[in-house]
């Protein structure tokens, strides 16, 4: 069980970042992913998530190729892979309160209203958010307090796989603790298998089972 990438080649409007890149995250394991910056650890993240269809190479899910991205790609494949970006507020709609937030990904495959709070309720206990954080919207709360929605967010199919995209990057000590606890115990208790991309030498050293690296790909395709 694993989600792979195999030589994958992409990049945004012939403009390529990876050239025949190949990665594989196997179920309980956590990878550590560093590069240069410019060397497409966060294209490769994409591709990984079914966000961004490569130029060459597939992705493959459990031994499934997979084929197309975004809502090419069955509900029922792509939520089992989530990430988890460096940036909150890039990735959190600014109209929406945390609690919808957090309810978005349910809300989309048309969960029950019941579950749905529920849910809500569960994951955002589980990243210590209280209940008057969760009627805010995200220019009401810190970077911190946005980033653990998101992570409730991320969870809320029980993903197999989760991506994580220099997400700690902005926060500060204790939140980058919580957030590693949770990522923890979700994998402890599901066998989620986890990517972690980080500039940080002491993160990967601590957290991955190992670590690959991601060169800078040649001018001839850049």
């Amino acid at each position: 069980m694993s989600l792979t990438a195999t030589g994958i080649r992409a990049g945004y409007r012939g403009h390529s970042v990876l050239d025949d890149v190949s990665l594989s995250i196997g179920a309980g394991e956590t990878v550590g992913l560093r590069g240069p910056s410019g060397s497409g650890k966060s294209t490769l993240v994409r591709v990984l998530a079914l966000l961004h269809t490569p130029d060459a190479g597939h992705v493959s899910l459990d031994g499934d190729r997979i084929d197309g991205a975004r809502h090419r790609v069955p509900a029922d494949v792509r939520t089992r892979i989530a990430v988890l970006f460096q940036s909150p507020r890039a990735a959190a709609d600014p109209r929406l309160s945390l609690a919808d937030l957090i309810a978005e990904p349910l809300r989309a495959l048309r969960r029950p209203r019941e579950h749905v709070a529920g849910r809500v309720a569960e994951l955002a206990d589980r990243a210590g958010l209280t209940a008057d954080l969760l009627t805010r919207r995200p220019h009401a709360v810190s970077d911190g307090q946005l980033q653990r929605a998101c992570l409730a967010r991320s969870l809320a199919h029980e993903p197999r796989y989760l991506l994580c995209d220099e997400a700690t990057t902005m926060l500060d000590a204790s939140t980058q603790a919580l957030v590693a606890t949770v990522i923890t115990e979700q994998q402890q208790r599901t066998g989620m298998g986890v990517l972690l991309v980080s500039h940080d030498p002491a993160l990967l050293a601590r957290r991955a089972d190992r670590t690959e690296d991601l060169p800078t790909p040649p001018a001839s395709v850049r």
